[in-house]
């Protein structure tokens, strides 16, 4: 559930040769990324495709290969941290750790064919950190988070820093391949306090 960034797909495109024009010398003029790629999802509705559509950070980040240098990873930044969050309406962003749980263990949500209409989409967390000593199935494409609330403590500042992050990603490290939950409509407040709760509380397996 990472974030689209177009780039070149000549698999993609290679699958589409029949709808490729041919040059003057007789050679296959590929399509773009872009019109591969939004040519396979013809059949999906108009809502999933304008995931297709690229904002500026997905721009920015596709057009420097994920590493940016010092002034457009600043510039990311700035934008996404201007950017409005939304908090829970309970006042609280330490939810559930046992619902965050659930949330970090589910896949679930945004994928074609994920059509459960009361399935709320999960945050697959696993997929990218180790969060419980016991788990042995976890990625590692981001740090460990194991014992981050032993390590960080549970402070305003700390929970207001975790939930933010969560949030929306990129305010804080630009081009980060972890997704924009809540900037992205991924996940809700309170989904995303759960997570929190998950992070922190010191009864959470991530702390034990």
């Amino acid at each position: 559930m990472v974030d689209l960034k177009l780039r070149a797909a000549p698999l993609i495109a290679s699958a589409l040769l029949g709808g490729c024009t041919l040059l003057d010398d007789g050679k296959r003029q590929f399509p773009t990324a872009e019109e591969a790629i939004a040519a396979s999802f013809k059949t999906t509705d108009s809502a999933w495709r304008q995931r297709l559509v690229q904002d500026e950070t997905q721009r920015l980040c596709s057009k420097a290969h994920d590493r940016p240098d010092k002034a457009t990873a600043e510039r990311i930044e700035k934008m996404n941290l201007a950017m409005k969050i939304a908090y829970p309406q309970s006042g609280t962003l330490v939810g559930d750790w046992k619902r965050g749980e659930v949330l970090a263990q589910s896949g679930y949500g945004l994928r074609v064919g994920d059509t459960a209409p009361n399935r709320p989409t999960g945050g697959n967390c696993y997929a990218c950190h180790r969060l419980q000593a016991r788990e042995l199935s976890y990625g590692t494409l981001g740090p460990s988070l194991l014992g981050y609330g032993k390590m960080r403590g549970n402070s305003e500042a700390v929970v207001k820093y975790t939930y933010d992050k969560i949030w929306n990603a990129q305010a804080f490290s630009a081009c980060s391949s972890m997704p924009r939950f809540g900037h992205n409509g991924i996940l809700t407040p309170a989904q995303i306090a759960d997570l929190v709760a998950l992070l922190v509380d010191p009864a959470s397996p991530v702390n034990q």
